[in-house]
C-alpha cells in the first residue's frame, strides 16, 4: 500500500484530503508545519509528498529544497498544495523542487489522478525500459536504470521527470511535440491552459544540456505549437566532430 504523507497546516483540508486518499487505498500521514513534515519524511520514506506552500515555521519552499538535497528523500515525489494561483508562486514551486502543482480549492477526483500519475511514475521500471522504443540517436543515449543520459559522451543525472521528458520527445526527434501530448504522456494526465510546469522542466533540461540555454541549439521551442528535440545523426556528428565535442564538455 502506498504511503503519503500530506504537510498542511489547515485542520480542514488536511483531513479531507488524507480522508480520500485513505478511501482510495493509501496509507496516510499527516503534519501540520514544515519542522515536523521534514522530520516525518525522514523518518518514513513516503512514496509521495502532498505539502502546502503556507506552512509555519519553514515554508513549504524550503521543506522542498531540503528533501531534495537530503539523497533519502531526493527522489520522493512533491506534488504542491496552495492557495497561491500566481504564474510566479508556481514556478517558485517547481523551481524549489516539486514535481507538480494544484491550486486550491481542487477537485477531489484530479488530486487522486495527479497522485496516481506521480505513484505510476516512480513505483514503475521508466517507460523507456518496457517498450521497444527509442534509446538513443546521435550523442544522446538514456540509461533508463539509472535515471541518467550519456550527452556527447558525458552523464548527466536527471530526475525522474527530466528522464520522462526528455524521452518523450527522443520518441519524435525532429518533430514538434505539442504541450497537450507532452502532459498527457509525461505527467499522465489530460492536459489544461496552464503549461507553465512545461517550460519549468524544459529550462532545467537546457541547463543541463545546451551550451548556451539562452539561446538552445538542441531543446527548441516551436513557439505557438509546443518542444522540439533537434540531433545531429552520427554522420553529421563525424562531419562536425570538433565544434561538438567542445560544446558537450560545456553541458
Amino acid at each position: 500500500m502506498p504511503r503519503i504523507l500530506v504537510i498542511d497546516d489547515d485542520p480542514a483540508i488536511s483531513e479531507l484530503v488524507a480522508v480520500n486518499l485513505e478511501m482510495a487505498g493509501y496509507d496516510v500521514s499527516q503534519a501540520e508545519d514544515g519542522i515536523k513534515g521534514q522530520a516525518l519524511a525522514l523518518q518514513i520514506q513516503p512514496d509521495l509528498i502532498m505539502l502546502d506552500l503556507m506552512l509555519p515555521k519553514v515554508d513549504g519552499f524550503t521543506v522542498c529544497q531540503r528533501l531534495r538535497r537530503d539523497e533519502r528523500t531526493a527522489d520522493i515525489p512533491v506534488l504542491m498544495l496552495t492557495a497561491l494561483g500566481q504564474t510566479q508562486d508556481k514556478v517558485e514551486g517547481l523551481n524549489a523542487g516539486a514535481d507538480d502543482y494544484m491550486t486550491k480549492p481542487f477537485e477531489i477526483e484530479e488530486m487522486l489522478a495527479r497522485v496516481r500519475a506521480l505513484l505510476r511514475r516512480t513505483d514503475r521500471i521508466p517507460q523507456a525500459a518496457k517498450h521497444a522504443e527509442i534509446l538513443n540517436y546521435g550523442p544522446l543515449t538514456l540509461v533508463p536504470e539509472r535515471f541518467e543520459s550519456i550527452w556527447f559522451g558525458q552523464t548527466i543525472k536527471l530526475t525522474h521527470l527530466e528522464f520522462e521528458l526528455l524521452h518523450c520527445l527522443l520518441q519524435r526527434h525532429g518533430q514538434t511535440v505539442s504541450p497537450s501530448e507532452i502532459l498527457k504522456e509525461v505527467w499522465g494526465y489530460d492536459p489544461d491552459d496552464d503549461i507553465e510546469t512545461i517550460r519549468v522542466h524544459i529550462r532545467h533540461l537546457r541547463t543541463k544540456m545546451e551550451p548556451d540555454p539562452r539561446h538552445p541549439r538542441y531543446i527548441k521551442t516551436v513557439y505557438g505549437a509546443g518542444y522540439c528535440l533537434e540531433l545531429p545523426s552520427r554522420e553529421q556528428m563525424g562531419s562536425d566532430t570538433t565544434s561538438l565535442s567542445v560544446e558537450g564538455g560545456k553541458s
